[in-house]
């Protein structure tokens, strides 16, 4: 069957990708919350020394949550390491974007988790963790000491994109090995991705979104233990079905996520609507 001709309640039938649906995005970034919680206890009960996160900054709600729910139960994380999926960088590629920038992702953390979170509970600086533009394996090698990613959280952009692994662009091929271990790295956003970035974050303004940005690789994606994937916009009810049901790609990266043994998406229930024309 054709992957964008399939009906919402056919969705994730077949899919190696586990399925769950919810109501709304308060759904999802309360699931979200609870997850990162209900790991990092089954991380350190399983005798882990530290609980190590891939997690994004979209979808938004998250943080906040965890920190109360933190706050409120007394729940130290001190052995939670939270490595964040990506950042903008500046016109020449060698710095992260101002952290007062409303673009920051590493403001955006500081604002809704570090800020909120009482000092005790929290984790030391050193396990707030951004990839480095200027020394990218840096973020490679620090997952290799602390002995792998327990759990990847992330979203999906409207290319099929995991953190900033956009596709390769018309023209250029990448065979899917290739793809599949690429690293963290520099990277030079789509055309795609500046577009809808726009649209979510700086009111269809094209020319504040950065160029440039430093992102987690396929290769520490992939190799993590659990990947938990959250889709709340309706403009990803395209990008859905080719995650669960198209072929496995570069051309559509979070297709790949086909080939991992535990992987959860959840999704809002508009997301699960046919990507159908509407001029209304």
């Amino acid at each position: 069957m054709i992957p964008l001709a399939i009906g919402p309640e056919a969705l994730g039938h077949g899919s190696p990708c586990r399925l769950a649906i919810v109501d709304d995005p308060e759904a999802i970034a309360a699931i979200f919350a609870d997850m990162m919680v209900d790991e990092y206890r089954a991380a350190k009960a399983a005798g882990r020394r530290h609980a190590v996160f891939i997690v994004p900054v979209g979808p938004v709600g998250q943080f906040e949550r965890l920190a109360a729910r933190a706050n409120e139960e007394r729940l130290s994380l001190a052995d939670l390491v939270l490595i964040n999926m990506d950042e903008y960088l500046t016109p020449d590629g060698k710095a992260f974007i101002a952290a007062d920038d409303p673009l920051s992702f590493r403001g955006h953390m500081q604002r809704h988790l570090w800020d909120r979170l009482d000092p005790g509970l929290a984790p030391p600086a050193a396990h707030r963790h951004f990839p480095a533009p200027l020394k990218p394996e840096a973020t490679t090698e620090m997952i290799g000491r602390l002995g792998g990613v327990d759990v990847t959280f992330g979203g999906v952009g409207i290319t099929g994109h995991l953190a900033f692994n956009d596709p390769p662009e018309p023209g250029e091929s990448t065979d899917l090995e290739t793809f599949a271990a690429l690293p963290t790295r520099v990277v030079r956003l789509s055309r795609e991705t500046l577009t809808i970035n726009s649209v979510t974050a700086s009111r269809g303004n094209i020319d504040r979104i950065p160029r440039l940005a430093v992102t987690v690789g396929m290769k520490e994606i992939l190799a993590s233990r659990k990947i938990r994937i959250f889709m709340n916009r309706a403009w990803q009810c395209a990008i859905v079905r080719k995650l669960l049901h198209g072929p496995v790609t570069p051309d559509v990266p979070a297709s790949l996520l086909q080939r991992h043994p535990d992987v959860l998406v959840t999704i809002t229930r508009e997301v699960t609507q046919l990507p159908e024309p509407d001029l209304r």
